[in-house]
């Protein structure tokens, strides 16, 4: 089985760019970095931001951004056992919202 050893901010880009098209209640800046919290590798989501969104609207942002990265990044399909769809992840710690992306071993 392939292994993705690392997601390049390039990708991450792209693929958060692709996913506001599909929401755009998401109108946001593109990363320009990586985020790690508790964990959960992603990029941050502004605070004024996720104060106008649902949970389940994040979910849904979180899980297109993660279907970009494994379509333009097959080999993290691999690593996240998820053999039909990305799936993305959302968490909120105090007044943080991160939007979580495959895992691998860095982000670059």
């Amino acid at each position: 089985m392939a292994q993705a050893h690392s997601i390049s901010l390039t990708t991450l880009q792209a693929a958060v760019k692709a996913a506001v098209s599909e929401h755009p209640k998401f109108n946001l800046e593109t990363p320009h970095e990586v985020t790690t919290l508790s964990l959960v590798t992603g990029f941050a989501i502004p605070q004024s931001l996720a104060a106008k969104v649902t949970l389940g609207e994040a979910q849904a942002f979180a899980d297109a951004v993660a279907e970009h990265i494994v379509t333009s990044q097959p080999e993290v399909r691999d690593v996240t056992a998820q053999k039909t769809k990305g799936q993305g992840t959302v968490l909120s710690v105090g007044r943080h919202v991160v939007c979580g992306i495959p895992p691998v071993s860095s982000a670059t």
